[in-house]
Parts: structure tokens; sequence; C-alpha cells
């Protein structure tokens, strides 16, 4: 099953953390909504990053790799057209970006945006998705997909 997804992650301290090629970035404590899209098997791509032990390949890694990032939450839609980019500008237009993080095989400027709650973040995304046409299921769906 293919689709887009948000992971929201709860960054429990203010931090300097290497991101791969991008180098050191200042990420303040909150929360971040990273923006990805799974064209083969999408239950697996987020499993792999709800998972602790994996290799680093992807940006979101290295932040999930800090001790004091954890996703709290997921929103997902299951579409067999690639949604993130406009996904991710949609959610731009409220979210703080972090400059080039997840995005070096698009033109966007991010898919990673900084929220300071929680509530704000999952709002931000449903909406967005919903401002697609598309149909938000959230952490509890995944199992069923």
């Amino acid at each position: 099953m293919k689709g887009t997804y948000c992971l929201i992650i709860h960054l429990k301290s203010r931090q300097n953390i290497k991101i791969g090629c991008l180098g050191e970035i200042n990420f303040e404590d909150g929360y971040y909504v990273y923006v990805g899209s799974a064209l083969n098997s999408l239950k697996s791509r987020l499993e792999r990053h709800l998972k602790n032990d994996k290799k680093l390949f992807w940006h979101v890694d290295y932040l999930l790799n800090n001790p004091n990032a954890k996703v709290v939450d997921v929103v997902f839609a299951v579409s067999g057209d690639k949604w993130e980019c406009p996904l991710a500008s949609n959610i731009s237009k409220l979210g703080h970006e972090i400059k080039n993080f997840g995005c070096s095989d698009c033109k966007c400027p991010s898919h990673l945006f900084y929220f300071p709650d929680l509530e704000l973040s999952k709002k931000i995304c449903l909406e967005s998705f919903e401002k697609l046409g598309l149909q938000p299921k959230d952490l509890e769906d995944l199992e069923k997909i």
C-alpha cells in the first residue's frame, strides 16, 4: 500500500544534532512534523521510523536517533499518488521550516517543520491532508493497513 505521512516528533530539550551531510542543526525543544511518502510499503516505512534500532539513512533517522527525540503520533493517507511536496507546502505556511531537511530529492525548501505544541502540530497535519482531499488516519489506524 502506498501513501504519504507526517511523523510528529517530540524533542524534549534544545539540541545541536548532526544530520548527515547537512551537518549540525540547532533544534529547539518542542514538536516537529516530518513529511514523507512511501511508494512501496507505507506500513513498513512507518514501522521502520518507529523502531529504535535502524541504519541511519534519511535525515529524519538522524533526528530520531537522538535519545531526546520520539515519534509521538503519525498522520497518514493511503494514496497511489505522491502528495509529499504539496503536503509539505501546506504545512510550511504555519510551521517554522528547518532548511533543506528531508528534501534532497525535490525542490522544496524543507520537509521538517517546528511547532511549539502537540495539539497545533496534529491539527495542522490533519487540516493539510484534508485540504488536498485526502482522508487522514493516525497511529491507531496503522494496524488496519
